[in-house]
């Protein structure tokens, strides 16, 4: 076994490795970025090496600085997690010659299943379902016209080294082929090196299914059944399950058996996952097409191994030094259900734009997971365990992933898996930037998704018009406005207590008018008890002025609820949504329609960089008419090109912005006549 191994990567997975490696009694070296100089990873680990300035392709994608940190620490082995240079065949071979060992499966399966091209020929070869699609070189836009429109739209193009969301654009037309074709091949050039790009027909009603591989270098191979991955935004994953609730064992078996033999056919040992795409129209379970496979451990790996209770990591390392494997196909079993919410820095609100900036507060529902050796220790507390890179005061800067930490319930069914993430979710407080807790949270709680009837349309399908809370229901706004007027009553208590105060210390007010969502309700706070409108609550709470959250028991059950204080209220967050609570005494109460009030700036006119960015095309000039919905610039932010429209027909005044600038949140590009 090593005894020393260093982990090419960062944040949240690069502490998961650093972790599994520490029980193992391996010692562990991380590699970092001055962007990174601070990060948990850097502190967890028992060595760290410097490799140069924030961007990636100045560290991190730079393999002989990842070499140089392992000859400087005596590292034997590399861990590459996933992305960066996880499925670099150059770098696999690079530290074969230095006679460091690659965590990871061997170069000539890398080759062969890395290169989306190249890996449908083999499967097809190999008799394996592909989709009907374009395979070859792509010369320039009018060729990928022509294809798309022999292929029939919608069509999907992909850059062939793309993965992670990147270099991936869906055409219904040919404007879109048109309007398209360029970005992929720019986004798979700036992102992974290489802008070929293919082409293939779109599945409609489409699920993401994929199956997770094992296997040793004794020619062992084994699948750790599936992975429901079709909630997705812009291809990206949101939310991961095991096991699916659309496969049956007749499928898991099928699907298993074939991506085993197209492993064995490329001579694949280590942790890996075939990606399939299955027709969600066909009840039956026999259209399901390879996808791809990636050569590396998956950011959902914690939910297989929460259903199966192997550590992925271990395996990994055992594999690579030289282990057989101690488990058959007999030994793998699903033990519950395991759902993952990725946590991202992206506000669900204004559109879904990438969100950077300072954790002012960082507070996960439980303590980040620890690898305690355990079989259910692998299900974190109590069925929740957080996977997460980041600290309190720490910072999400622009050059990487927007992902800032995993969130993994278990249940024994689906439904309590999905019930855990909703209370996990209530009680993750995170400020200081845009994030997606509120979002996740009702897909949680959305009958469509409780019912198991997903598709890769999910959110498109679901929230047309964007995203703007989770409904709620009369039950939790009566729970809200009773925790409100109990907290107005707390706040005003210890205000009469504040000394230097004229006239006789009186009862503090336990009459308050709180109104939610432009709905006003009367609560009145007895000696025992709390009514709304007249009705009793059957609740129960403590709160002393300044906490942040608030945890009731109403019932059987309890809802915790996230309290930003306001001028007049609170910002209350619970169960996906933000409430805007306003809350005065009884006598105050009706003086408030006597206020002005405040009408915003019409802004319609600017044209506003939307997230912190680099301005890589802008496409109109001084003088420009435009019409409504045309492209006017192009904004880049953690590696994904964000396309600006106008709002409104008009001709273009001023620009104060040129191609290549960093922007700012909030700054103005242009300004329309």
């Amino acid at each position: 076994m090593f005894k020393k191994i260093l982990i090419a990567n960062r944040g949240e997975i690069a502490c998961r490795v650093i972790k599994t490696a520490r029980r193992m009694g391996i010692a562990t070296v991380a590699v970092y970025s001055d962007a990174d100089a601070r990060a948990p990873f850097v502190r967890m680990a028992d060595e760290a090496v410097h490799i140069g300035p924030s961007p990636a392709s100045e560290s991190y994608l730079i393999a002989d600085k990842i070499i140089a940190a392992c000859k400087a620490t005596g590292a034997e082995a590399v861990h590459p997690g996933y992305g960066f240079l996880s499925e670099r065949t150059s770098f696999a071979e690079a530290l074969a010659k230095e006679n460091i060992a690659f965590i990871g499966p061997p170069v000539n399966a890398i080759a062969a299943m890395g290169d989306k091209i190249e890996s449908k020929k083999l499967a097809k070869e190999a008799g394996v379902n592909v989709v009907p699609g374009f395979v070859g070189e792509i010369r320039d836009t009018e060729h990928a016209v022509e294809i798309s429109n022999e292929i029939g739209y919608p069509v999907m193009m992909k850059a062939s080294a793309g993965g992670g969301g990147k270099g991936m654009r869906l055409a219904y037309d040919e404007k879109d082929v048109r309007e398209g074709f360029e970005s992929v091949k720019r986004e798979g050039l700036n992102s992974f090196g290489d802008d070929r790009v293919f082409i293939e027909k779109f599945i409609l009603n489409p699920r993401h299914i994929e199956i997770q591989i094992l296997g040793d270098q004794h020619g062992n191979i084994l699948y750790l059944n599936e992975r429901e991955c079709s909630i997705q935004r812009r291809h990206q994953k949101v939310v991961e399950e095991a096991p699916s609730p659309f496969v049956t064992e007749k499928m898991r078996k099928a699907m298993g058996e074939q991506c085993v033999a197209l492993s064995k056919a490329v001579g694949y040992y280590s942790a890996g996952t075939v990606e399939l795409i299955v027709s969600g129209a066909d009840p039956t379970g026999e259209s399901f097409y390879f996808l791809e496979m990636n050569t590396r451990l998956q950011v959902e790996h914690p939910v297989t191994e929460a259903i199966t209770g192997i550590d992925l990591v271990e395996q990994m390392i055992r594999v690579a030094a030289g282990e057989k494997l101690e488990m058959t196909q007999d030994d793998i079993k699903i033990d519950g259900w395991a759902i993952e919410n990725r946590v991202y820095a992206e506000d669900p609100y204004r559109g879904f734009l990438p969100s950077t900036g300072r954790l002012t507060r960082y507070k996960p529902p439980v303590p980040g997971w620890t690898d305690d050796g355990e079989e259910n220790g692998r299900r974190g507390v109590d069925g929740v365990r957080v996977d997460d890179g980041v600290y309190d005061g720490g910072e999400v800067s622009i050059f990487y992933d927007p992902m800032i930490a995993k969130l993994i319930t278990w249940g024994e069914t689906r439904d309590e898996a999905a019930d855990l993430q909703v209370a996990a979710l209530d009680r993750f407080e995170l400020e200081g930037l845009g994030h997606n807790i509120d979002f996740v949270s009702a897909i949680m709680q959305h009958p469509r998704f409780r019912s198991g009837e997903l598709t890769t349309g999910f959110i498109a399908e679901e929230y047309p018009e964007g995203f703007h809370g989770a409904p709620t229901d009369e039950a939790v706004t009566r729970a809200l406005a009773a925790i409100a007027g109990f907290m107005a009553s707390a706040e005003a208590d210890r205000a009469r207590r504040t000394d230097g105060q004229l006239g006789d210390r009186l009862d503090p007010p336990a009459k308050w008018e709180v109104t939610i969502d432009g709905t006003s309700h009367k609560v009145k706070l007895g000696h025992k008890h709390i009514k709304v409108d007249g009705d009793k609550i059957d609740i129960a709470l403590e709160y002393t002025p300044g906490d942040r959250l608030v945890v009731a028991e109403i019932g059987d059950g309890e809802l915790a609820v996230k309290a930003l204080k306001t001028r007049t209220g609170w910002r209350m967050t619970t169960r996906g949504a933000i409430h805007d609570v306003r809350v005065l005494p009884w006598h105050v109460a009706p003086l408030a329609s006597h206020m002005i009030e405040k009408i915003p700036p019409d802004l319609s006119k600017f044209l506003i960089c939307p997230m912190p960015g680099l301005l890589v095309a802008l496409h109109v000039g001084e003088g420009d008419k435009v019409e409504a919905g045309q492209p006017l610039a192009t904004v880049e932010a953690m590696k994904m090109e964000n396309i600006l429209r106008a709002e409104k027909s008009g001709v273009v005044k001023t620009v104060n912005a040129a191609q290549g600038d960093s922007l700012a949140v909030d700054a103005v590009i242009l300004e329309m006549e």
